[in-house]
């Protein structure tokens, strides 16, 4: 499986507070960046594949959701979080 425990963990660690805080926004941002990054690496051999391409634009919706609470929370967060991701709107 791509997305193994060390995965996660790292991801968690490098993103959130640490590897055990796994409800921050930046850590679940980063991990469904992760996830997405994945399924568009599958489309791109696999077009007709279309529940992959289902779960990635619910990814993708939960993922903007996400930054856009951080948003409106907290705006320096926000703005670390996508230039550290790489992410723009």
């Amino acid at each position: 499986m791509y997305l193994t425990k060390k995965i996660k963990e790292n991801i968690f660690k490098k993103h959130g507070k640490s590897s055990k805080n796994t409800g921050s926004a930046e850590g679940q941002i980063a991990l469904f960046t992760h996830r997405i990054n994945h399924l568009t690496e599958h489309l791109k051999s696999n077009r007709k594949d279309f529940n992959t391409e289902r779960s990635l634009v619910k990814l993708v919706g939960k993922r903007r959701s996400l930054l856009d609470y951080l948003m409106k929370k907290d705006i320096l967060r926000y703005r670390a979080i996508i230039k550290e991701l790489g992410l723009r709107k």
